[in-house]
């Protein structure tokens, strides 16, 4: 079993945060969120020259290691666009991108773009989309639409393990970039005349974050392993994988707000436009409560396999099962 990156795929990666750079880096986002349209006259194009839109994750390994790293690099400058989604969607259907929904308020991050999306349930049930146009600002909303569902034929359980990894590896490039902040920030800000990186509770903040972050992208490989294997239990290890990076983003965000002061919650500081456009990432389909249920009503007294200890308390913590 070999988890790590292809040097095509991580080079690949590389590639698209200097292309996302030279197309605004951080100021990406606040254009996006003022004019909703540089995602059509910029974003797209700029992806595009990349060749992100033929990359074919489910026919090929090396694509779908260059999808992942494509999307953490997405994440990386927290550019408000469904890559991963439309990175995932399905081979059979006339659609842009695939979303995974929870049937009882069904939402996604994909409003104002002209698309056509699908969508699949946990149980495999797959439909057309009509996204709502927001009822609030981009700034509130992060362009989360309520979905109209239009339910089609079809098994899309063999959609599910992508359409949830693919979005995970975009916030765990968040998390990325939000520790290299807080470290830059800390080793930068003084306090009683030395660095803040230089006190012991700030470097014991930091490791906790990094210990997650660092977890949180061990899993993250085997997960996409999992999928490239074909095994059949690779919506569970997506499942938790997306209950790691919801677990890990709350920590790494708590810390990296709390190490930035109150400078953390303002537009001023990059990692609280991090932090905002991460919220869909990490509440939808589910937050870690409704993530836990759904990992557990499938997982039910088999327990995960893999790297994952079969133990039940450990199922539900699967990063711990790392260390």
């Amino acid at each position: 079993m070999n988890t790590e990156l292809s040097k095509e795929a991580t080079e690949y990666g590389r590639e698209a945060i200097r292309a996302l750079e030279a197309a605004g880096g951080d100021d990406l986002v606040q254009l996006i969120e003022s004019d909703p349209d540089h995602r059509r006259t910029t974003v797209e194009p700029t992806l595009g020259e990349l060749g992100a839109w033929e990359l074919d994750p489910r026919g090929d390994a090396d694509e779908l290691e260059a999808a992942a790293a494509l999307c953490r690099s997405v994440g990386y400058w927290a550019v408000p666009y469904p890559v991963a989604e439309r990175l995932a969607r399905p081979a059979d259907l006339d659609v842009d991108g695939l979303v995974v929904v929870d049937d009882a308020d069904p939402k996604a991050p994909i409003a104002c773009l002209d698309l056509r999306w699908a969508a699949v349930s946990i149980d495999g049930r797959r439909s057309l989309v009509d996204a709502r146009p927001p009822s609030t600002p981009p700034r509130m909303s992060a362009f989360t639409s309520q979905l109209d569902l239009r339910p089609i034929d079809g098994d899309g359980a063999k959609d599910l393990a992508l359409a949830l990894t693919l979005p995970c590896w975009t916030l765990l490039g968040m998390l990325d970039r939000a520790m290299d902040l807080t470290r830059s920030h800390v080793l930068l800000r003084e306090q009683f005349g030395a660095p803040l990186a230089t006190l012991q509770g700030v470097q014991f903040q930091l490791t906790e974050a990094e210990v997650e972050r660092t977890g949180l992208d061990a899993l993250a490989k085997y997960t996409l392993w999992s999928i490239q294997a074909g095994n059949d239990e690779a919506v569970d290890d997506a499942l938790a994988f997306r209950l790691a990076a919801v677990e890990a983003a709350q920590i790494v965000f708590r810390v990296a707000h709390q190490l930035h002061g109150a400078s953390g919650f303002c537009d001023e500081t990059t990692v609280s436009w991090i932090s905002r456009y991460s919220i869909p990432l990490r509440r939808i389909p589910w937050g870690p409560s409704g993530t836990v249920d759904a990992l557990t009503k499938r997982i039910d007294r088999r327990g995960l396999t893999g790297l994952f200890s079969e133990t039940p308390e450990n199922a539900l913590a699967p990063e711990k099962a790392m260390l």
